[in-house]
């Protein structure tokens, strides 16, 4: 007998609303008996149908719903969502590198898939997706011919659900590095060992939109693996990429070699201690850019988070010359827009410059966020002007 949840009284609104997560402490009681990561109807606390998605005994998230009506999660249910998780891509332009499938935004709560021209790499977030991953697998195989498919599911949210970490070939043979094609400029997309699931997608358009306050000197902080630099270069006279990581400043140098960019330096560093070196020494520059890794990982972690934002926008703001801009990011999720501009602000006041607002934007269009469910609106990205 499959599992029936029974929600708390009152405790249905969020859901109602389009949020696909039931936690268990909002569960009154558990009926039926099944598998771990079988799927599991819940009912609201008066007898109500909400919906039925994955059950996780182990996980605080018990329930992650996915089917609102009479559906079965089997290969046709995933073909056909899948199909149109694509279609929303292509609908907007995408062809050669994009995220295809981005969880609850996409009906598919915990998978995650990213192409990368031929190959295409998962993440299964949740036990009932990893349980059905070689499943998946075969349905983007049929769907879209891919050379490859590699899972990348070597992310710590995996022990919340009593998963291990793992990545692997799922289908086909896969590359460690796939040549993609991002605004105009070719990047090596590092499947098997990059950040994330090889390269930070969601931020392509706002590297497009950089490349308008790119003039001069630009210093772009956190470059990872060039994303921001290499955009800055088609424009820039110099670009000088900072980060902690030598393996991120190599893929910066090769990525610079494959386009046959002269104009990028890569420097080694702590960039909160490189930033103050700039001040103390009065090193300026036309443009600064500031993507770091998520300051906060939890709510209980955004009161630091602030104070790390705070003091690195500041030093940057001191550095930025005249007239110059600051381009500016925060991809935590409990790091709010309205929390993140007012820690702008604060820095910007004790700068002792003038500070203007001339843009704003979020994630690029192939990371959709459900209005119903704030988790999945991430990030912030600010385009300053420091008088």
């Amino acid at each position: 007998m499959a599992y029936s949840v029974y929600l708390k009284k009152n405790e249905e609104k969020r859901l109602l609303e389009g949020h696909s997560w039931v936690y268990a402490n909002e569960v009154a009681k558990t009926e039926g008996k099944d598998k771990n990561g079988s799927l599991a109807a819940v009912y609201s606390h008066d007898g109500r149908f909400i919906g039925k998605g994955y059950i996780n005994h182990a996980s605080k998230i018990l329930v992650r719903i996915f089917i609102r009506g009479n559906e079965v999660d089997d290969r046709d249910f995933y073909l056909k969502k899948l199909k149109e998780a694509n279609d929303y891509r292509l609908r907007l332009g995408y062809s050669d590198n994009y995220r295809m499938v981005f969880a609850e935004a996409d009906g598919l709560p915990a998978l995650i898939c990213d192409k990368y021209g031929d190959y295409i790499v998962m993440q299964c977030l949740s036990l009932g997706i990893d349980l059905r991953k070689s499943m998946i697998a075969g349905c983007l195989a049929e769907l879209f011919s891919p050379k490859g498919i590699y899972e990348r599911s070597d992310v710590s949210v995996r022990q919340k659900e009593g998963l291990p970490e793992t990545t692997g070939v799922l289908y086909g043979e896969v590359p460690d590095f796939a040549e993609i094609c991002e605004n105009g400029i070719k990047m090596l997309a590092d499947i098997k060992h990059g950040q994330k699931t090889g390269y930070f997608l969601d931020q392509k358009e706002n590297r497009l939109a950089a490349r308008r306050y790119c003039r001069g000197e630009v210093l772009d902080c956190f470059c990872n693996c060039g994303g921001f630099s290499l955009n800055a270069a088609t424009v820039a006279d110099k670009v000088t990429a900072l980060d902690i990581s030598e393996t991120a400043l190599k893929s910066v140098r090769a990525n610079a070699a494959l386009n046959g960019f002269g104009n990028i330096t890569t420097v080694r560093g702590d960039v909160f201690e490189e930033l103050r070196a700039y001040k103390k020494e009065g090193k300026t520059f036309d443009t600064v850019i500031l993507d770091p890794p998520a300051f906060c990982k939890t709510a209980d972690e955004v009161k630091d988070a602030c104070r790390g934002y705070k003091d690195i926008n500041l030093t940057a703001m001191k550095i930025v010359k005249s007239g110059g801009f600051l381009i500016t990011c925060s991809c935590s999720q409990h790091m709010s827009e309205t929390l993140f501009e007012n820690t702008l602000r604060q820095a910007a006041k004790e700068s002792g410059r003038r500070v203007r607002k001339v843009e704003v934007k979020t994630q690029a269009p192939d990371h959709p966020a459900p209005l119903g469910e704030g988790e999945t609106s991430y990030l912030k990205f600010f385009v300053l002007n420091v008088i």
